[in-house]
């Protein structure tokens, strides 16, 4: 392995939107995540809409057109 090529590898905290965090290791010393294992409806169990920047909409008014000229002709 080359010398002083490599990023120093550290203790890294990870904190979710929720308020979660996780300790492990990692090159930066902390990231932030909007969603995690704590609050994603898929381990949670509970159902809840996950759309933090607006996708279901705008993939509503990009399609809402061409859908309807489908029905109409």
């Amino acid at each position: 392995m080359k010398t002083e090529i490599h990023p120093e590898y550290r203790e890294c905290v990870i904190t979710c939107a929720c308020g979660a965090k996780v300790v492990t290791g990692g090159v930066e010393p902390e990231m932030h995540l909007e969603i995690c294992s704590h609050c994603h409806p898929f381990f949670t169990g509970k159902q809840r809409l996950v759309d933090s920047a607006g996708r279901i909409e705008k993939f509503e008014r990009k399609y809402a057109k061409k859908g309807d000229n489908a029905q109409a002709g």
